[in-house]
C-alpha cells in the first residue's frame, strides 16, 4: 500500500515588485515562496484506481512527482507498506511504473527496442525481456506498429509506447500523469482498458487527470485537489451524495462554490 503523510512542497517563484513604481527603469522583480501542495494524506490500496482530480494548476504534476521520489517533498513523507520510500531507494523504483506528462521517447528507436533496452535497465535476462515484449505488445495493442519508429508514429500510439516501457518489470504500482491527455478515442480506450486490466489484476494505479467524466467511470475512488489542497475524497458516488450534484464535475464546482473560490 502506498501511502501520503502530510505532504506539503513549496518553490520558489518570480514576481513583479512594485515597490519601485514609476522610479524604476525596467520592470522590477522578487522572489516569494508558495505551497504547491499542502498537508496531502491519502492511501492508494492494492486493487484500486485512484484518480487525483483537478484544473491545470491544481497540483497534481508536483503530487505525483513527490510520490514518484522524483521530487523531495519540503515535509511529510511517501511511504509503502509502511516503510519510507527514501529508505526504499532503488527498491522502490523497482515496483512502480511512472509515466510523466512531458516523457520524451528515443525517436529512432522502435517500440520493440525501445521496451527492450529498458528491460535491460531493470536488469532483466533477454528471454524474459522477450516474453514481456509479446505480452505488452497485445495488451497495449501495439502489434501494428511495434517495428515502426517511434518518430513516425502518431500521439496516441506514442503515449502507449510511453506506457509500455513503464510496465517492462511488471510493477505492482502505476503513477500515471495525464495519460490520456490529446489522445482520440481510440488511443484512450486503449490505455482505459489497460489500466483497468492491471487494477483486475490486483496492481495498484493512481493517475492524475483534469477529464472528470473519465474519471468518474474508470476510479473507485477520487480525491478532488484544488490549489494544491485536497477538498474532498471518497468514490464518485459518495461525492455526488455529499454536495447533492448529478456528477464529479458538479461536485467540484459546488465544493469551490462553497469555499468562495473560482477556477482562475
Amino acid at each position: 500500500m502506498l501511502t501520503s503523510e502530510n505532504l506539503n512542497k513549496t518553490f520558489l517563484r518570480t514576481v513583479p515588485d512594485n515597490r519601485m513604481g514609476r522610479f524604476s527603469k525596467k520592470a522590477a522583480k522578487k522572489k516569494e515562496s508558495f505551497l504547491a501542495v499542502q498537508d496531502v494524506s491519502f492511501e492508494l490500496r492494492p486493487g484500486e484506481i485512484l484518480g487525483i482530480l483537478g484544473p491545470n494548476g491544481a497540483g497534481k504534476t508536483t503530487l505525483l512527482r513527490m510520490l514518484g521520489g522524483i521530487l523531495t517533498p519540503s515535509s511529510g513523507q511517501v511511504l509503502l507498506d509502511g516503510i519510507p520510500i527514501t529508505q526504499l531507494g532503488y527498491r522502490y523504483r523497482e515496483v512502480i511504473g511512472y509515466l510523466s506528462g512531458n516523457t520524451k521517447l528515443y525517436g529512432r528507436l522502435t517500440p520493440r527496442e525501445l521496451i527492450s533496452i529498458f528491460g535491460e535497465l531493470y536488469g532483466m535476462d533477454k528471454a524474459t525481456v522477450n516474453e514481456r515484449i509479446d505480452a505488452i505488445i497485445a495488451v497495449l495493442s501495439i502489434g501494428g506498429f511495434a517495428d515502426d519508429r517511434i518518430e513516425k508514429l502518431s500521439t496516441g500510439q506514442t503515449q502507449r509506447v510511453s506506457i509500455a516501457r513503464c510496465l517492462v518489470h511488471s510493477p505492482r504500482l502505476y503513477i500515471f500523469d495525464e495519460p490520456t491527455l490529446g489522445l482520440d478515442v481510440l488511443g484512450s480506450h486503449a490505455i482505459v482498458r489497460f489500466m483497468q486490466e492491471e487494477r483486475n489484476a490486483g496492481k495498484s494505479v493512481l493517475y492524475s487527470t483534469h477529464y472528470m467524466e473519465e474519471a468518474e467511470l474508470l476510479c473507485d475512488r477520487i480525491i478532488l485537489l484544488h490549489r494544491g489542497t485536497i477538498m474532498a475524497t471518497g468514490t464518485p458516488g459518495k461525492l455526488r451524495e455529499q454536495t447533492g450534484t448529478e456528477s464529479v464535475k458538479d461536485a467540484f464546482l459546488h465544493l469551490l462554490h462553497e469555499r468562495g473560490e473560482t477556477i482562475e
